[in-house]
């Protein structure tokens, strides 16, 4: 990715797999930067007056990344946000240019098993109410990977840290590219 202007610091993107905390270090950022927080699967809930695994089962996977496009499309336009997207939002390549084009993103890097261990009770996931969730997990991170360091102007490494800590982090990465 190339160096980012300080325009490009209006929206900051957090992208990862699920349960890398990019909602819980997304808001603690937001907070921290004096930014407004938008979780892009919450915006989605609440354009929609449904939630996600409704929208998986009416409309699939595809329905539901039409909708994850452009919401995230709007969001995108916003100033002075940080945004934590859907796990499979940097799947798309009209996606993936649309985030590097309009801000700052930001992979947070979680191993498969520490991914595991912080989702694995959680029943609110469409993709993961497998027989194999682990596994799932597994194979998703090695289709995605490349996904996400494409577009990631910042590579986070998390795991074991605490949210704070990699919130520190994050602002480390992007105070070294860019003002804010």
């Amino acid at each position: 990715m190339p160096i980012v202007s300080s325009e490009k610091t209006r929206c900051i993107v957090l992208v990862g797999m699920p349960g890398s905390g990019k909602t819980t270090v997304g808001r603690e950022l937001a907070k921290r930067l004096g930014r407004r927080f938008v979780d892009s699967d919450h915006e989605i809930e609440a354009r929609t007056g449904v939630k996600i695994p409704t929208i998986f089962e009416i409309e699939g996977e595809e329905g539901f990344r039409r909708r994850e496009t452009q919401t995230l499309d709007a969001l995108t336009h916003e100033p002075d946000l940080v945004v934590a997207t859907g796990g499979g939002a940097a799947i798309r390549p009209e996606n993936r240019a649309l985030l590097a084009e309009r801000g700052v993103v930001v992979y947070l890097n979680v191993p498969p098993q520490i991914l595991w261990e912080r989702t694995r009770h959680d029943r609110s996931r469409p993709l993961l109410q497998v027989s194999d969730p682990k596994g799932r997990l597994q194979e998703m991170y090695l289709a995605r990977d490349a996904f996400y360091r494409d577009v990631a102007h910042i590579v986070v490494e998390g795991g074991r840290g605490t949210p704070h800590a990699m919130v520190r982090l994050v602002e480390k990465e992007l105070q070294a590219i860019c003002a804010l």
